[in-house]
C-alpha cells in the first residue's frame, strides 16, 4: 500500500504544502506529483467529475510522490470511501457541524476498530487484491487521514470538540465560507477571521492534532506557521493559468497588442484581496 507522505509529516511535525488542481488533465495531476508536492487537494465538492475520473487522475499521481487529498461534498460518505478506494491518501471534509460529524467522516473513512468503512480490496488502495486482508485493513487506518474543515461559527464553537474525535488528523478553516456565513464576506483579515485561526490553533494543540489554512503568499504561510499551523493549502492551477495570461497582456500591451479582455473590468486588482491565490 502506497505510505501517506502528508501523514508522515504531520507526525513527524513537520509542514505540509498542498495546491489545488481543477483541471482534469492527467498530465496536470502527474507534472504535480513529479515535481514532489506533498499533496494534490482534488475538489468534488465543487467540481462535477465523477469518482471514475478521479481514479484516472490519481492514478496519474503514483508516477510521482505526490498524496491525494479528495473533498467530496457534506454528507457524501458512500463517494468519500469510493475516493479512497481509487487511491486517494486522505480526505478533507467541508462544512463539519460538530463532533458528531466529524465521527460519522471517520466510520466511513477507517476499518474496524477505528470505524466500519466496507471492505473491498479490489482498488488500488490495497492494491488489487494483493494483501492480505488483516494487513491491508491495519495499513489502511494507518496511512488514510482526515482533515475536517470549519467554515461555520456553529462550527468554530465546537472547534475543541472536533478535534478531540478519535481519527481526526487534522482542522482546516474554511476562510471564504467563514467570512460568507459571518457576514463579512472576503474580508479575509476581519478580526472575527483571525480569533477563528486561533481557536482553531487552541483546539488542535488541546488534542494533540494538526490544523491549518489556505494561503495566498509566502509571508503569509510564515505567519501560519509561526502560530503553529502544519496544513498549508496555496494556489490553484486555475488561478496559475489565470496569471499566466493576465501577465502575458500586461507584457505585451506596451509593444501595440489589445486584448478584447471579458474579464478584466470584473477582476480588476483581483478578485480576492490576496491576488495570486485562490481561498476555499
Amino acid at each position: 500500500m502506497r505510505p501517506s507522505r502528508i501523514k508522515a509529516k504531520l507526525q513527524r511535525g513537520e509542514p505540509v504544502l498542498v495546491t489545488q488542481l481543477h483541471l482534469t488533465d492527467p498530465s496536470v495531476f502527474e507534472l504535480t506529483s513529479l515535481m514532489g508536492i506533498d499533496g494534490i487537494w482534488m475538489d468534488l465538492e465543487h467540481h462535477g467529475y465523477s469518482v471514475e475520473t478521479a481514479a484516472g487522475l490519481i492514478r496519474a499521481v503514483r508516477v510521482g510522490t505526490s498524496d491525494v487529498v479528495a473533498r467530496p461534498a457534506k454528507g457524501e460518505f458512500m463517494r468519500m470511501m469510493r475516493l479512497l478506494e481509487v487511491g486517494a491518501q486522505g480526505i478533507m471534509y467541508p462544512r463539519c457541524d460538530g463532533p458528531a460529524e466529524a465521527a460519522a467522516v471517520i466510520r466511513w473513512a477507517k476499518f474496524a476498530p477505528l470505524g466500519q468503512r466496507g471492505f473491498d480490496g479490489a482498488g488500488a488502495d490495497m492494491p488489487y487484491l494483493s494483501m492480505p486482508i488483516d494487513e491491508y485493513v491495519a495499513e489502511a487506518n494507518r496511512q488514510t487521514f482526515v482533515v475536517i474543515q470549519i467554515e461555520s461559527q456553529q462550527a468554530l464553537e465546537e472547534a475543541e470538540a472536533i478535534a478531540a474525535v478519535e481519527g481526526v488528523d487534522a482542522l482546516m478553516l474554511g476562510p471564504a465560507d467563514f467570512s460568507i456565513l459571518s457576514g463579512f464576506p472576503g474580508q479575509f483579515d476581519h478580526p472575527r477571521a483571525q480569533e477563528a485561526k486561533k481557536k482553531i490553533a487552541r483546539a488542535a494543540a488541546k488534542a494533540g492534532k494538526s490544523w491549518g489554512c489556505p494561503s495566498g503568499s509566502v509571508e503569509q504561510t510564515r505567519e501560519l506557521l509561526a502560530a503553529g499551523a502544519r496544513f498549508i493549502c496555496h494556489q490553484a492551477d486555475i488561478v496559475m493559468v489565470k496569471n499566466g495570461l493576465e501577465q502575458i497582456c500586461r507584457d505585451f500591451a506596451p509593444l501595440g497588442f489589445t486584448f478584447d479582455s471579458r474579464l478584466a473590468a470584473k477582476t480588476e486588482g483581483g478578485p480576492f484581496p490576496w491576488p495570486s491565490s485562490k481561498p476555499s
